[in-house]
């Protein structure tokens, strides 16, 4: 079921195209993808879809009606751009944050000491805001976005600012909230984020969306032609081979793509004429990564 719709949005800033003709849908009990470079439109989309920003054209559609503030009442919204206040408590803060959605009491507050302890910030619910570090405060703005229980969660570049261990927590976190069949929109230009916690996608680039489906179908589609390898050796002699297509190279894994399925073979028999060392050879898989590559046509070493 289709609860979210975003239909043919476009958004012009003096001229420039920020976003043209985005449509996608959200599906429920799902965790969906909105990726792509820095700059590519995403967060406009978002504060359309939260009538932040008014589109030039184009509508959202929640359960079939156009947003109002029956949506806005529904969501939980972590901004890319982080706003907290920096002189309030910790505790003062998240209560102050859930009852502008409309809950408070003792329930609330249970939740919000709940959470704190959760991320390891039970002994700083007494400190001000401006006190925390930057990835303290990104936690605090991530409970604040979820404590009051909306219905509908949008994520923008959730994880900026964390280490490892955190990242870990706000995706295990996330992912229960989606067994809890909340929706799930989130905002990257992270791909392996991406590609591990996403059943669907809409990839923009330019303000246009490029890639739109379940991330599934979608590798399956463009895997045909691909083949990942661990190897040992010397593969510059494949860069300019006719049969090649592309080459991506992530250190331990390279991804390889040739142009016509049946040159898999042609490409494992080059890689053992070159007495090429191979400890895997995969055909068929191909990460998010190698697929915007292949789409956008440009390095995201910059996304």
């Amino acid at each position: 079921m289709h609860v979210l719709e975003v239909r043919d949005l476009v958004k012009r800033f003096n001229g420039i195209t920020a976003v043209d003709n985005a449509s996608f849908q959200v599906q429920q009990n799902s965790v969906f993808g909105l990726i792509g470079r820095n700059g590519a439109g995403k967060t406009t989309t978002i504060r359309m879809m939260l009538n932040i920003y008014m589109p030039d054209s184009g509508e959202v559609l929640f359960n079939g009606s156009k947003i109002g503030q029956n949506f806005k009442d529904s969501v939980g919204y972590l901004p890319e751009e982080r706003g907290l206040y920096k002189k309030m408590k910790v505790i003062d803060m998240l209560l102050f944050l859930a009852e502008l959605k409309g809950k408070k009491g003792r329930e609330i507050e249970r939740k919000a000491n709940n959470y704190l302890e959760r991320f390891e910030l039970g002994n700083r619910k007494n400190s001000k805001v401006e006190d925390l570090s930057k990835g303290n405060q990104q936690k605090i703005q991530f409970i604040g976005t979820i404590l009051h229980d909306p219905e509908f969660l949008i994520f923008d570049e959730p994880f900026s600012g964390l280490d490892p261990i955190n990242t870990n927590l706000l995706k295990e976190i996330i992912l229960e909230e989606k067994e809890k069949g909340k929706m799930i929109i989130f905002s990257t230009h992270l791909m392996e984020f991406a590609e591990k916690m996403c059943d669907h996608i809409a990839m923009i680039d330019h303000g246009k969306i490029i890639l739109n489906g379940a991330l599934s179908e979608i590798k399956k589609k463009y895997a045909n032609k691909n083949v990942s390898i661990n190897y040992e050796g010397d593969i510059s002699f494949l860069k300019n081979h006719p049969i090649i297509e592309s080459i991506e190279d992530f250190g331990n894994t390279t991804g390889i793509r040739v142009k016509q399925v049946e040159q898999i073979q042609e490409l494992l028999g080059l890689l053992v004429k070159h007495n090429i060392v191979i400890n895997k050879f995969i055909a068929d898989e191909i990460s998010l990564h190698e697929i915007f590559v292949l789409l956008a046509g440009k390095d995201t070493n910059n996304v």
